[in-house]
């Protein structure tokens, strides 16, 4: 029996793609490494993949596949993961060896107990280049410490503060029950990863610890800002695949309906920024348009969130009420150090 499956998806990665893999290899037997080979074609990221299967049997397995993209490749992992809970670590990414044993022990004590877990969440840390100062993101005013809670006993997120795929490792059976799978050929669908299953998750833990090193400085990463400028429409695709998959105001739990409502807004703020950012008329049309699909689709949330302050502050009229979102922006990355 496997305690944790870890899905490793890479394309072209053969530059990283070991520091990911050795990060993950003192987990022994009970983690398997399930190294995603998205139809690489320009390095020896397949022959890297199968050497690592070929000198760690049964614990890291090489799965090649037509390229699909990072959603697909996450798909397969899952589609192969056999452990019972199941992480995404992306192939430039890495984990905190001493944490990692943390959240292995954790992770034992759930299997091997009478209490069923579907969600543990974790502290991850902003690796950036040349930065001396590296922003961790913990959830200490959010979320219970050291005991299984619901969502009824989660606290306040501040803002900017959002579990995302770094954060969470998922019962594997609760995300085959709610029947994820991420869209083909797609970027930011880590946003979907983290959201759709939310309404499935009863019971979760925090591990307050920095198990995730989430690196940030490559020119050719999706979370470049001018990268992510040029691929606005698989912004936009991934907020409205995201709209669509619940009517959130109907969510009965409280903190639930609260915390996906929010997640929305940041989709639908990060959208706007980024056509604001981008000067280009045919953008701003997209984000009009963007609102309006909103509007027509679910007209209550509309109301919430277009005049809500971030819904009022990206769509103030004129070129000189682009000026303030773009200032909130820029603070905002600042504090967290991403892009």
């Amino acid at each position: 029996m496997k305690l944790l499956s870890v899905a490793i998806p890479c394309y072209n990665s053969e530059a990283y793609m070991r520091n990911c893999i050795e990060s993950l290899l003192p987990g022994g037997d009970e983690v398997e490494i399930l190294i995603v080979n998205d139809g690489s074609t320009k390095d020896r990221t397949g022959e890297i993949a199968d050497e690592y299967e070929k000198n760690y049997p049964g614990i890291c397995r090489a799965i090649h596949q037509e390229n699909g993209g990072h959603g697909e490749a996450v798909n397969a992992g899952l589609r192969n993961a056999q452990g019972i809970y199941f992480k995404v670590v992306d192939s430039d990414d890495w984990v905190d060896e001493s944490a990692y044993r943390e959240i292995l022990n954790t992770l034992r004590t759930f299997v091997y107990g009478e209490q069923t877990l579907d969600m543990l969440i974790s502290n991850f840390v902003y690796e950036k280049q040349g930065a001396k100062r590296k922003k961790v993101m913990n959830y200490k005013t959010a979320l219970p410490e050291g005991q299984v809670f619901t969502w009824d006993d989660v606290k306040v997120f501040m803002m900017g503060q959002y579990i995302l795929m770094h954060s969470v490792i998922y019962r594997t059976g609760l995300l085959k029950q709610c029947n994820l799978e991420l869209p083909k050929h797609t970027f930011y669908v880590d946003n979907i990863f983290v959201y759709q299953p939310l309404p499935h998750v009863k019971t979760m833990y925090y591990l307050n610890v920095n198990f995730y090193r989430y690196y940030i400085g490559r020119e050719d990463q999706s979370v470049n800002e001018t990268i992510m400028i040029g691929r606005i429409d698989q912004q936009i695709r991934v907020t409205k695949l995201m709209l669509g998959y619940y009517d959130v105001t109907k969510i009965k739990q409280r903190k639930l309906r609260h915390y996906m409502v929010r997640y929305l807004e940041i989709m639908m703020t990060i959208s706007s920024i980024l056509a604001i950012k981008s000067e280009s008329e045919e953008n701003m049309e997209k984000k009009a348009e963007l609102w309006q699909h909103l509007r027509k689709q679910n007209l209550k949330l509309y109301l919430r969130l277009r005049w809500g302050f971030m819904g009022q502050g990206v769509n103030l009229p004129g070129k000189s009420g682009r000026h303030f979102p773009i200032a909130i922006y820029k603070m905002t990355q600042r504090f967290f150090g991403f892009n």
